[in-house]
């Protein structure tokens, strides 16, 4: 089943899902304006629930469209599954 994401920051360009025991994120950060600053695009990040560690950032982000965060996502999902 494919992660859906929910938006986890109000006023914020912030989206999250859960599943397999892993916690993904999807931020747009932009070199300007609000949120996070950095080259333009969305930033996919993913992290095991049962660790207090930072996350790991999606293999290609910043990506062009949040379409494509999400695929991103969903395929880090399977490979860590398998």
């Amino acid at each position: 089943m494919p992660l859906q994401f929910h938006r986890a920051v109000e006023n914020m360009e912030i989206w999250s899902a859960r599943s397999g025991g892993y916690s993904f994120v999807i931020s747009l950060q932009s070199p300007t304006g609000h949120g996070f600053r950095g080259r333009f695009g969305y930033v996919a990040s993913w992290r095991p629930l049962d660790q207090s560690r930072g996350s790991i950032r999606v293999l290609g982000s910043p990506l062009q469209s949040f379409a494509e965060a999400k695929d991103a996502c969903n395929s880090m999902l399977n490979y860590l599954r398998d």
